[in-house]
């Protein structure tokens, strides 16, 4: 039983693939990412948005590390916050997305909401280090 239900599952992944255009050519235009050299499929795609995605997590990952250190250096939460701090990050980042060629809105909206999850998390840090009661927001 179970070794006719192994190829019918491949079928049936095969199948969602293609289902979802996963392999279909596309629409319109020709490959455009690594001189043409990439990307034939939208899996090809995928693949490489994925494998883009996990170098993204472990960069937040070690980021995360060091806003965990950052709250050391805060007299209590409320002190996460820095306006002025936000404001010269993004800047930044706007810049060295416009040298890199990405949408500098796209990388103010991300960091936005990236600095926003981080402060919430380094106040939690500080009060789970602190070994305190005090809200940590």
């Amino acid at each position: 039983m179970i070794r006719k239900a192994v190829p019918a599952l491949a079928l049936l992944a095969a199948g969602a693939a293609r289902a979802d255009g996963a392999n279909n050519p596309a629409y319109w235009g020709s490959p455009s990412v690594e001189g043409g050299k990439c990307c034939a499929t939208l899996a090809e795609v995928r693949q490489n948005i994925d494998r883009i995605d996990h170098a993204i997590i472990g960069l937040m990952a070690e980021r995360g590390k060091f806003v965990a250190e950052a709250g050391r250096f805060k007299k209590d939460p409320a002190a996460v916050s820095d306006p002025a701090r936000v404001e010269a990050i993004i800047a930044r980042v706007r810049a060295e997305a416009e040298r890199q060629g990405l949408d500098p809105a796209v990388a103010e909206t991300t960091y936005r909401a990236m600095i926003a999850a981080f402060e919430d998390y380094e106040r939690a840090e500080w009060v789970k280090r602190q070994g305190t009661d005090k809200p940590a927001k």
